[in-house]
């Protein structure tokens, strides 16, 4: 009998434990990267589909995972002139910005992650733009309701770390209002069944 109960209680932990560390299932159609990049005159935003994600939660809280971004579909939602619309969308997949025929997906990965409670993070990861990685640090809150968990940040990246030039005011010079800042946001909203 003693046998029997030790069994069992060895199989209940291997299962829990498995089920703790396993990635959690990231929903893509309530997902969802926020691009939004200024210039002098203004701001442009829009969608960038996410491709592939997963979020390792272990104990209701993140532990770590990864998404990757399809560039080649990236949308500009700003913008209601088709032809205006048309021509930025493109421009942003040209050689000037993200090389979408070269570089068709775009990746952050986790590398650490830090909480101070249950909803407040910071996480740190490699993200990789045109085949260039490099570390950064964001704020995130986490909501959990569930089995339904919502992570959501802004990563803030330098777009001349990735080789994306294109009137920086860094590079060109006597570009007046055609200059175009180097910070780039992604909003990130990611939802995954835990």
């Amino acid at each position: 009998m003693k046998l029997i109960t030790t069994l069992i209680l060895a199989f209940g932990t291997f299962f829990s434990t498995n089920e703790t560390i396993a990635p959690a299932t990231v929903n893509k159609t309530e997902s969802q990267v926020t691009w939004k990049a200024s210039k002098v005159t203004g701001e442009h935003w829009g969608y960038v589909p996410i491709a592939d994600a997963n979020l390792d939660v272990t104990g209701g809280k993140i532990t770590g995972g990864s998404f990757e971004m399809d560039m080649v579909n990236l949308t500009v939602e700003d913008l209601t002139d088709e032809k205006s619309k048309g021509n930025l969308t493109n421009h942003l997949k040209s050689d000037d910005f993200f090389s979408v025929e070269k570089f068709n997906r775009s990746t952050f990965k986790i590398t650490e992650v830090k909480s101070t409670s249950a909803t407040d993070y910071t996480i740190t990861g490699n993200l990789t733009i045109k085949g260039i990685t490099k570390a950064v640090s964001f704020p995130a809150k986490v909501a959990v309701a569930g089995k339904k968990m919502t992570a959501t940040g802004t990563i803030k990246f330098d777009r001349t770390h990735y080789d994306i030039k294109f009137r920086s005011g860094n590079f060109f010079e006597n570009l007046g209002d055609r200059m175009i800042y180097d910070e780039v946001n992604l909003d990130v909203k990611l939802v995954a069944t835990i």
